[in-house]
């Protein structure tokens, strides 16, 4: 008999601790619950979309303002512009081949490349302001925006401004020798130079004549705002972007 009392005595402490136990657990899961389910206060908001754009503006810079980040990458990579599409396409011309126009052709694309480079480093200062200056509403407006608000909302914000420094820079670069001694304005002249002084022997060439220093800027910008979309969008759709309790928070 004793043995029996001591059974159910001790099947009862069981069964009431492990009731406590779940109890607890039941009240932990409601609080997580409750917590994360809770709506966002607008300092939240504020504070999770500065931080994900933060970390997007600061690795799309990282990224593209090392060495061949354009040249090394066939989707950043900058090729001669379209005007001068007629001197790839007729790189094979005896005529063009007694210039050196091959090589003419790789010192202006590595040129242009290496400018885009150094002229990306600009970038981080811009987005910084643009970024702590952001607005309540800016920052609803990009939570509940499409995929690419926050990239929007940045190039908004500082494209001209972007444009305006990059340029310079830009322009700085391509008289600067920073590839075997020529600088990209020294091998675009002599690449477009070489091909007008055969293009006007030749019926149906026409001469090529292009704002180097707009196109390469431009090319840059667009890379730049390419890699701030890819990183927004892995914080909106990847749980492992989203690195801190806030942007977990925001995003989750």
């Amino acid at each position: 008999m004793k043995t029996i009392k001591y059974l159910i005595i001790s099947l009862s402490l069981v069964i009431t601790l492990h009731s406590c136990d779940v109890a607890q657990q039941v009240m932990t899961d409601y609080e997580n619950s409750n917590s994360s389910n809770s709506a966002l206060t607008e300092s939240e908001v504020v504070k999770g979309l500065k931080r994900a754009l933060s970390i997007g503006a600061e690795t799309a810079v990282k990224d593209l303002g090392v060495t061949n980040a354009f040249y090394g990458n066939n989707a950043y990579k900058i090729l001669l512009p379209k005007e001068a599409q007629a001197i790839t396409q007729h790189k094979d011309n005896p005529m063009l081949k007694a210039v050196g126009i091959d090589k003419l052709i790789t010192d202006a694309e590595k040129s242009m490349n290496k400018a885009a480079e150094k002229a990306v480093i600009k970038a981080k200062p811009i987005f910084v302001n643009a970024i702590t200056s952001m607005s309540i509403q800016d920052a609803f407006g990009i939570l509940n925006g499409g995929d690419t608000a926050a990239t929007n909302y940045l190039r908004k914000k500082t494209y001209q401004q972007l444009y305006s420094q990059f340029k310079p820079e830009v322009g700085n670069t391509l008289n600067q020798p920073i590839y075997q001694g020529i600088s990209t304005q020294k091998s675009w002249n002599e690449l477009t130079g070489a091909y007008n002084q055969v293009a006007q022997f030749v019926p149906g060439w026409n001469a090529v004549n292009t704002d180097l220093e707009d196109y390469v800027t431009q090319k840059a910008l667009s890379a730049l705002f390419e890699e701030v979309k890819k990183e927004e969008a892995k914080i909106r759709k990847d749980p492992a972007a989203r690195i801190d309790a806030i942007l977990k928070r925001v995003f989750g």
